[in-house]
């Protein structure tokens, strides 16, 4: 699946467009990152457990929207984003979405 950021895709012409596509996955942190993530608080630096939760959730959410895609039809995805929010105290919602198409 050729998924782009792009409205376009170069050398590649779009023949019809199928609709938004999705995938979402909501993602809570574990108790003992939080105490990782309050001693790296105090001492400063990268906390790389919530780097991890956060690139996994981004990569369910991709090949869901992917999936959406494929059961849609589309060939293509353009204008891809992602986007995040949080749901509750500790729990957040990763979205990847964009536009489903079929390239000629």
């Amino acid at each position: 699946m050729l998924v782009v950021t792009t409205e376009t895709i170069p050398g590649h012409e779009i023949a019809e467009t199928v609709g938004m596509v999705r995938g979402n996955v909501i993602r809570a942190k574990h108790v003992g990152t939080d105490i990782i993530a309050g001693l790296r608080n105090i001492v400063g630096g990268e906390v790389s457990e919530y780097t991890k939760l956060m690139a996994e959730a981004r990569e369910q959410a991709f090949d869901r929207m992917i999936a959406d895609a494929k059961a849609q039809g589309a060939d293509a995805i353009v204008g891809m984003r992602f986007s995040t929010s949080m749901v509750t105290q500790g729990a957040a919602e990763m979205l990847a979405f964009g536009t489903g198409v079929k390239l000629k």
